[in-house]
């Protein structure tokens, strides 16, 4: 659902020259079962990496670095603390 709700709401990349390895959209559903399953950016990492349906559910081809999801973090709660109530 995430997932879903992602592309509805988020454009596909942050920008026009963004590597274009992950959509936002794949990186928000990773960020909102992180925090469904209390584990940190590792841990999520290597759940992924563990459960090849949870990455064909959300359409991922590659397990995401921690990093890339760190960086995903701030780059998406920025956004939301800029956009209007």
């Amino acid at each position: 659902m995430a997932y879903a709700a992602a592309k509805d709401a988020l454009p596909k990349y942050a920008h026009r020259f963004s590597p274009k390895k992950f959509t936002q959209h794949q990186l928000f559903a990773c960020l909102v079962l992180k925090e469904f399953l209390k584990a940190d950016y590792r841990g999520i990492v290597s759940i992924l990496a563990d459960c090849p349906n949870l990455c064909a559910a959300i359409e991922l081809e590659h397990v995401p670095h921690y990093t890339t999801l760190q960086k995903a973090t701030d780059r998406l709660l920025k956004k939301s603390r800029e956009s209007p109530p």
